[in-house]
């Protein structure tokens, strides 16, 4: 995998905080139930559950889009907000997105925007700081992180965000609404990460039952908006998860990805093993424990 590219021509339409545990990696650069459940049926889109388990599999058959994210991550009154742009290859499971962190909260601070570059099982950052030399790209295992890469990098990954949906035990239809431009469906309901597992992907498959695992609960309440193609136009989930510095302190994360302009042309080429960091990652301030654990620990120069 190391190494290769991947390019689409494709024609079809188309200390804030670092206070609260310093778990999201970005942000190190920034301080230094049971059953299927009820289902309405959703005006001509059909039963909401079903539609939404089949939401990622649209994608796929769309081949690419262009995405932007959103995460927001709020503890004990203070929020901060990491945004991130790029393109996803939904075929090849391979994405690229620009994240920009926040600004210190002085204000006077502008950070570099870190390139992530996203890959099956498998994180790379370069300009991610905190020790590592600007020509080299830091390698994480989603598998090694107790959030499963949901959070870690400060944008979900777009095909994982979407494989969130197969774990949908309850859902309703909320109604038609527009998106720009564009006529899309609002489901609003609730996941389950354990079950969105074993329905996953091989490549997420690990990533999200440690999620399962990691966060302080495995519901992930959600809002989507899917186009009559059933393909995600938005998707906002909400994780939670235990602050590893304050005892019953918990972390409230809303990540939003949105998609447009499918059938984008997207070229990702993953760094060769000599361009992977392979010494320790320093630690900054707030580094302990939570989702985003293990992060820290030496890189990974291998495949």
């Amino acid at each position: 995998m190391v190494g290769r590219e991947r390019e689409l021509r494709s024609g079809r339409p188309g200390g804030g905080l670092a206070l609260a545990g310093g778990v999201v990696c970005v942000c190190l650069a920034v301080a230094g139930c049971s059953g299927q459940g009820a289902a309405v049926q959703g005006a001509d889109g059909g039963d909401p559950v079903a539609v939404l388990h089949r939401a990622a599999d649209r994608l796929v058959a769309a081949g690419s889009a262009k995405a932007r994210t959103a995460m927001q991550m709020a503890s004990g009154g203070t929020r901060v907000t990491i945004r991130g742009e790029g393109v996803y290859d939904f075929e090849a499971r391979l994405g690229q997105l620009k994240v920009r962190l926040p600004q210190d909260p002085a204000g006077s601070s502008e950070h570099r925007p870190i390139t992530e570059l996203l890959a099956p099982g498998a994180l790379f950052m370069k300009n991610r700081g905190a020790g590592v030399p600007d020509d080299k790209w830091v390698r994480v295992e989603t598998a090694s992180l107790s959030d499963g890469n949901l959070v870690t990098g400060g944008a979900t990954d777009p095909f994982a965000a979407a494989e969130v949906l197969r774990g949908a035990r309850t859902a309703t239809f909320v109604g038609r609404t527009e998106l720009a431009g564009t006529e899309v469906r609002h489901y609003r309901g609730t996941a389950d990460l354990a079950r969105a597992a074993r329905g996953a992907s091989a490549g997420n498959r690990k990533a999200l039952a440690a999620a399962a695992e990691g966060f302080a609960t495995a519901e992930v309440p959600f809002d989507a908006y899917l186009d009559d193609e059933g393909r995600i136009r938005k998707v906002r989930h909400r994780f939670s998860f235990s602050n590893g510095r304050e005892s019953g302190g918990i972390v409230d994360v809303a990540s939003t990805t949105l998609l447009y302009d499918f059938g984008a042309a997207v070229r990702v080429r993953l760094p060769e093993e000599q361009d992977i960091y392979a010494g320790k990652i320093a630690a900054g301030p707030g580094d302990a424990g939570g989702p985003g654990e293990g992060s820290g620990a030496a890189a990974d120069g291998k495949n």
